[in-house]
């Protein structure tokens, strides 16, 4: 029940931040007023009556009065729940100071005590509607005083009532009281009003820099992704050497049977056959290598799936033979058994000829390059081990290869980002890598990539 109360009273079209916070209790306030001031009358009529066979003649003032303020009351509820928050109080305050205005004026100076409905009046319009809001309502309160003070003084002289002097001393301790909550209000008002707009300000400041953050990422994502795309480009680029020399076979053996053409004939149907059947071999074999640069360069969204890491070393040895020289010799190593990962499978080709193609480089008199896949003793992940025979690395350079920019290459023969790329796609997949090397005995790159459930 409570909170089926809470959520309704909170549920109100405002906009403004503080007056959303404040109309729950300012809607609970008039709420009360409203209901608690009808019953009380109806009380003190009763004990009222009871005593006298007349009603007094200042009942009528007091009776219209309270009309009044409940009247305004629950209009003013009805306002907030209309999403006119500030319409609504001013209401509320007008129309209790007007009524105050009368009550005080119908039972003069001499009558007055310390009343608590200025305090609260003041408190209402300082801490909901503002600083503003608080001297206009203290300055209306001091000219009902004053009023209140003139009408006395003009009916001294009819009535046996406090003297000039006396009433002006109530009217400068009463004006005292109120002047100094006013400025007790006015100071705290400000302060919290200064507190919200710093903290408003260092929220929006958050917000801008929390866009900046999403900004520079979507930008450093972007990237990100056109680098990998130029070390595509760039592993194509160097494929080209041995692609060249797998082309320069194939046509070989398509204009060498085309060159043959009349002596293929003379031996009759099946010879011919044979031969276009050869040249099919070839141009699906130009096909496929073709196909393979083309997937290779292409700028594509990572795609992560599931596949055989181990089939896919072995789609990958032509090309990786066609990187390395003739000298060198290249082998492939695993399990007998599926490896598969979850992994971009463009990606993870670019891992092997970036790895393929810094080993290259460590052999320029040949060498081996051996690649062992296999699962580790924890049946969870697939290791990888690229070795080469190569000159192998010092321990200062085995510890920076990873670097991005980082290259012990001449000037426009490397950038420095093919490992280090190599890391960030190997760490983004949930696995690990590091490097071993003993100078003048190779190199090993160790990679571990959790495995994922077999491929359907």
């Amino acid at each position: 029940m409570g909170n089926t109360i809470r959520h309704w009273l909170t549920q109100v079209p405002v906009n403004d931040p503080v007056d959303h916070r404040n109309a729950p209790f300012v809607q609970l306030l008039m709420m009360f007023i409203g209901t608690f001031v009808p019953l009380n009358k109806v009380l003190f009529l009763y004990a009222t009556l009871s005593r006298h066979a007349t009603p007094p003649a200042w009942l009528a003032v007091d009776l219209t009065t309270d009309a009044l303020i409940v009247a305004a009351a629950w209009t003013g509820v009805w306002l907030i729940r209309q999403g006119r928050f500030r319409q609504g109080v001013t209401l509320f305050l007008g129309v209790l100071l007007l009524c105050l205005g009368a009550a005080y004026a119908s039972a003069g100076m001499d009558n007055l005590g310390l009343d608590p409905i200025p305090l609260l009046l003041l408190a209402i319009a300082g801490l909901v509607m503002g600083r503003r809001a608080l001297w206009i309502t203290l300055a209306v309160l001091l000219s009902i005083l004053a009023a209140c003070l003139l009408l006395d003084v003009l009916r001294a002289t009819q009535r046996d009532g406090a003297a000039p002097a006396a009433m002006a001393g109530k009217l400068v301790s009463m004006t005292i009281v109120y002047l100094l909550v006013a400025i007790l209000l006015d100071r705290t008002v400000a302060a919290l009003r200064a507190s919200l707009e710093e903290s408003n300000a260092r929220g929006r400041e958050l917000e801008l820099a929390n866009e900046r953050l999403r900004h520079e990422i979507v930008q450093r994502e972007r990237a990100r992704e056109q680098l990998i795309h130029a070390q595509k480009v760039e592993a194509t680029g160097r494929l080209a050497s041995g692609v060249a020399h797998d082309f320069d076979n194939i046509l070989s053996v398509v204009l060498g049977h085309a060159a043959r053409r009349e002596r293929i004939a003379d031996r009759g149907p099946q010879a011919l056959l044979d031969a276009l059947e050869d040249v099919e071999l070839a141009a699906r074999r130009a096909l496929a290598i073709n196909r393979k640069l083309l997937n290779l360069s292409r700028q594509e969204v990572s795609r992560p799936e599931v596949f055989d890491a181990l089939q896919a070393l072995r789609d990958m040895l032509p090309m990786l033979r066609q990187l390395f020289a003739a000298d060198i010799r290249v082998r492939l190593e695993g399990d007998a058994g599926p490896l598969p990962i979850l992994l971009d499978r463009g990606r993870f080709e670019l891992m092997l000829l970036n790895i393929a193609a810094n080993a290259r480089d460590a052999m320029p008199d040949g060498g081996d390059f051996r690649i062992l896949a296999q699962r580790a003793a924890d049946a969870q992940h697939l290791e990888l081990a690229l070795s080469d025979s190569g000159v192998g690395m010092p321990e200062a350079v085995r510890e920076r290869i990873f670097d991005a920019f980082f290259t012990t290459k001449p000037s426009g023969s490397g950038t420095g980002l093919g490992l280090s790329m190599v890391r960030d796609m190997v760490i983004e997949a949930g696995g690990g890598i590091h490097a071993e090397s003993v100078p003048g005995q190779g190199s090993t790159l160790r990679i571990v990539l959790p495995l994922a459930a077999d491929p359907a």
